[in-house]
């Protein structure tokens, strides 16, 4: 494998976690850890974040950093996991729309969807209000090549804001951060251009995996309207949001969240 893959162990069929912008695969907690309990669990570091900055993620050489494509990078992905098939992907937040394009290019590789404070559509549109605004989106941008590393805790502070616990947790996440090396700018920019330009809203409905869509009820980065948009649009899908949290229900609820998951995988 050329991506950084944590393998947190568990038998049956796996559970692949894709991590949120900025982040890396060991963000997600001591959550991984008790569910693969239960189950086969494994968590990515995308192109260009975490132990996977500077790896070469091509087949005959060069350094294949994360594409604004949203489509190049699911390939990779796809290609990146061949074998491991049926998949569960669990994506959060960028990881999220990744995870939907997967499934929709690759079914017959991803079983079950799981998609954490989740959108189809990141950036507000004139019939899409439940989403941040365009502008703001673009100030992130300018920023990120000014103050690098700054912006990325100010996107912290953002996921976390109004959830339980926010000051506790912001400080884990914050001490976190960082515990795999800063991520490529490269791809930090990639990945607002995917954010920027990304809107699922149509495809919706040809998504026919089983899905459980999980939301904060405070989440103010990918509102609640949004995660009920999602499952009232996906055919077997069906949402479950937890009252007390923001932007990192993993976090913030392990307990609530890992239950969610395992009822979802064992039904």
């Amino acid at each position: 494998m050329n991506l950084h893959v944590d393998d947190y162990g568990g038998s049956g069929a796996p559970v692949l976690f894709l991590h949120g912008w900025g982040m890396h695969g060991g963000m997600w907690g001591g959550a991984l850890a008790e569910l693969a309990k239960q189950t086969r669990v494994l968590a990515v570091d995308l192109p260009g974040h975490g132990y996977s900055v500077g790896r070469d993620l091509s087949r005959h050489g060069g350094d294949v950093r994360i594409n604004p494509d949203l489509h190049v990078l699911v390939d990779q992905l796809a290609t990146q996991f061949s074998g491991l098939e049926p998949l569960t992907v669990c994506g959060w937040s960028l990881g999220g729309q990744l995870a939907l394009r997967w499934a929709m290019r690759y079914p017959q590789q991803v079983q079950r969807l799981v998609l954490v404070s989740a959108t189809p559509c990141f950036v507000r549109q004139a019939d899409w209000p439940c989403a941040m605004a365009a502008a703001t989106l673009a100030a992130f941008s300018e920023a990120l090549q000014q103050h690098y590393l700054q912006t990325l805790r100010r996107f912290l502070s953002l996921q976390l804001r109004g959830s339980e616990q926010e000051r506790e947790l912001l400080a884990a996440l914050r001490g976190n951060l960082l515990s795999r090396g800063e991520p490529d700018l490269s791809a930090l920019q990639a990945g607002l251009d995917i954010l920027r330009d990304c809107d699922l809203r149509a495809a919706l409905p040809d998504i026919r995996q089983p899905t459980l869509v999980i939301a904060g009820v405070r989440d103010t980065l990918t509102p609640l309207p949004a995660a009920q948009f999602l499952a009232a649009s996906m055919p077997n899908a069906r949402l479950a949001a937890i009252e007390g949290a923001a932007h990192a229900p993993f976090l913030s609820h392990p307990e609530t969240f890992v239950k969610l998951l395992a009822d979802f995988l064992h039904e």
